[in-house]
């Protein structure tokens, strides 16, 4: 198993909490990590006998477990956490249950009505690159992570990606969407998310998406909310604030998992991205990823979005510092030109940014520019975590060379 960042977080919060739940997209890894770090008996609810159990007699199945337990896609069965309240606050005490689950709003809506207060509450994401890094995995070539992406079986197990997102895929399609929503054309659905890939990284125009497809734009909308609660893509959020300059109001669309959107874009070799069209924004989705893992994976919340104003003058990525905001430009070019340092300068005069500027590029060699730090995307992780103020224990004291990694 591949250690994971976050796992000290979760184990500190368990000695605070007498509930800790763990959300993130299927297969991220939660489960193995619960196991992992927890010595508890674990019940996964998907089993059809023990979900049967839990929704006929909930008492008696959490009688079962007086010294705590893990259970396992626990959205499955959400009245449970009613029942859940009353035993921690009944006993008083802390570190008794950990709870997962892959539906972000299922988990949400019964921890927020049961649990409020009672419960810790933890995003896993697939694999960062540090983690992939730390890890030992050595073959983190550019174009090679833009197909693999981050989830955890196709690295330990070494798996083919193609075969692996196509199961995945169809496995999300035929069950996870069953248990969201009655849709019935699910042929069209899938090809609602190929267009999500197709459009990765741009403005999200849900009219444009809806005709494309051959569905309402109400339906498109109903569409992208499954495909965020199920942690598979997410808005990006544009800037927003009291300046002299009228900017943008639709967000971006990325994926969680820039694997899946190489997938659903029909890459399935490292050859195929080199002259891709898409190459660059799926570049950008693998560093915006990263930053948001990182963040999650130091129990922060991510408050991230991107500046753009009517004029087209843009910076990709936007990250809200104790101080002010971190602007990021990310390129998948190994040259660095001038053009990529052209939206830090209308951000000048505009917005405090104490923490100075990152550009994230596709080439192998840090360095800096007056006011830039040029940075390889696996150096994400080291700088984010460094000017969120993160513990050193958790990013090391000095900043990884990872020079050779990205040739």
């Amino acid at each position: 198993m591949i250690p994971r960042q976050i796992a000290d977080s979760i184990l500190g919060a368990f000695r605070k909490y007498p509930v800790v739940t763990v959300t993130g997209p299927r297969q991220s890894g939660k489960t193995t990590l619960c196991r992992h770090i927890f010595d508890l008996p674990y019940v996964n609810l998907e089993a059809p006998d023990q979900r049967q159990f839990a929704q006929q007699d909930p008492r008696d199945f959490l009688s079962g477990f007086p010294d705590g337990v893990i259970i396992d896609e626990v959205q499955r069965v959400p009245e449970l956490t009613s029942y859940l309240q009353v035993l921690v606050d009944e006993s008083g005490r802390v570190g008794q249950y950990v709870l997962t689950g892959s539906s972000d709003f299922s988990i949400r809506a019964a921890t927020s009505q049961s649990l409020a207060g009672r419960t810790a509450l933890f995003t896993l994401l697939p694999l960062s690159l540090a983690e992939l890094s730390s890890g030992g995995v050595e073959d983190l070539d550019l174009d090679r992570m833009l197909l693999h992406g981050g989830y955890p079986r196709v690295h330990d197990r070494e798996l083919i990606p193609i075969s692996f997102y196509r199961d995945y895929v169809a496995t999300y399609v035929e069950k996870d969407l069953r248990q969201l929503s009655m849709i019935r054309n699910l042929d069209q659905f899938q090809i609602f998310m190929q267009l999500c890939a197709s459009n990765v990284g741009q403005l999200l125009n849900l009219n444009r998406l809806g005709s494309d497809c051959g569905i309402s734009q109400t339906t498109a909308r109903e569409w992208l909310n499954l495909l965020e609660a199920s942690y598979v893509v997410f808005r990006l959020s544009p800037f927003h604030a009291n300046t002299r300059k009228r900017l943008v109001k639709s967000p971006k669309i990325f994926f969680h998992d820039v694997g899946i959107a190489a997938f659903l874009l029909g890459i399935s070799a490292p050859e195929h991205l080199r002259a891709h069209p898409l190459r660059g924004v799926l570049f950008e989705n693998l560093v915006v990823t990263e930053v948001i893992k990182t963040v999650f994976n130091h129990d922060r919340r991510p408050d991230v979005c991107f500046y753009r104003d009517s004029n087209g003058n843009e910076v990709d990525l936007m990250l809200r510092t104790g101080t002010g905001w971190l602007p990021m430009e990310i390129k998948a070019g190994k040259t660095v030109n001038q053009d990529y340092f052209k939206g830090f300068r209308h951000l000048d005069g505009v917005l405090a940014m104490p923490e100075g500027k990152l550009l994230v590029y596709g080439g192998n060699m840090p360095h800096t520019r007056r006011d830039v730090k040029i940075i390889t995307a696996c150096q994400v992780a080291w700088h984010v975590a460094q000017i969120l103020s993160c513990p050193p224990a958790a990013t090391g004291n000095a900043a990884p060379d990872f020079r050779g990694l990205f040739s």
